[in-house]
């Protein structure tokens, strides 16, 4: 089966298209899809990879699965559509990129913005069925975003992970350290951020500072 994914990650991964567990998690999608409602839309499954080619990958961002609300996952980790209220957590990142950096709390919360600046949005689950957070897990995508991981880790340099919470950080776990930038703070969820493990993390300044150092832009939060 082909993968509509962007060529440049299709050549990096094409392998793990042909593995028995990736053409069973395929098939449990298309099932789950013709049976129930469910998030993001088909054709914005592989967003993330759409909006940030593998060449350009200077920073990634791990979630855990999409918003399972109608109307709010595109396909990129934290993201939501156009005219969506933001989900806490995503409000709590734009506060800390405003206490960070001085930068105006955003009027959208559609990160595809910063995902065509080389900000890959993965989370680690790409499906939900509506209402049923979590209701892909353990069906396949945590291998395939393993993969790509490690991918980015071994093909690439000075690339920024940002890890938030625990969840990310054992996703993380294999990431190469001393190529790459790794910083960790606790999610940005309201549980995490009201017990003084999200806010002054300033990870937004230290992107942008080891970007520069390494010669590439800074982005643009």
């Amino acid at each position: 089966m082909q993968v509509k994914i962007h060529p440049s990650w299709q050549a990096q991964l094409e392998n793990e298209f042909v593995k028995p567990y990736f053409q069973s998690l395929i098939a449990f999608v298309k099932e789950e899809y013709a049976k129930h409602r469910c998030f993001p839309k088909g054709n914005q499954i592989f967003s993330a990879f759409d909006f940030c080619p593998f060449d350009a990958v200077k920073v990634v961002i791990i979630g855990q699965d999409p918003y399972h609300g109608l109307g709010q996952a595109n396909g990129l980790c934290f993201s939501v559509n156009d005219g969506i209220a933001f989900p806490p957590s995503l409000i709590n990142i734009f506060k800390e990129i405003e206490q960070d950096l001085a930068i105006p709390f955003p009027q959208s919360g559609n990160l595809e913005r910063w995902g065509k600046q080389g900000i890959l949005l993965l989370n680690a689950t790409l499906t939900v069925r509506e209402s049923e957070a979590g209701s892909h897990q353990n069906k396949g995508w945590e291998d395939f975003t393993d993969a790509v991981i490690q991918r980015i880790s071994d093909q690439k340099e000075n690339v920024v992970f940002l890890l938030w919470g625990g969840f990310a950080k054992k996703k993380g776990a294999k990431i190469n350290r001393s190529k790459h930038c790794v910083l960790e703070t606790g999610h940005p969820s309201p549980l995490s951020a009201n017990r003084g493990l999200w806010f002054g993390n300033k990870h937004f300044s230290k992107t942008n500072i080891f970007l520069t150092s390494k010669g590439k832009n800074p982005i643009q939060w």
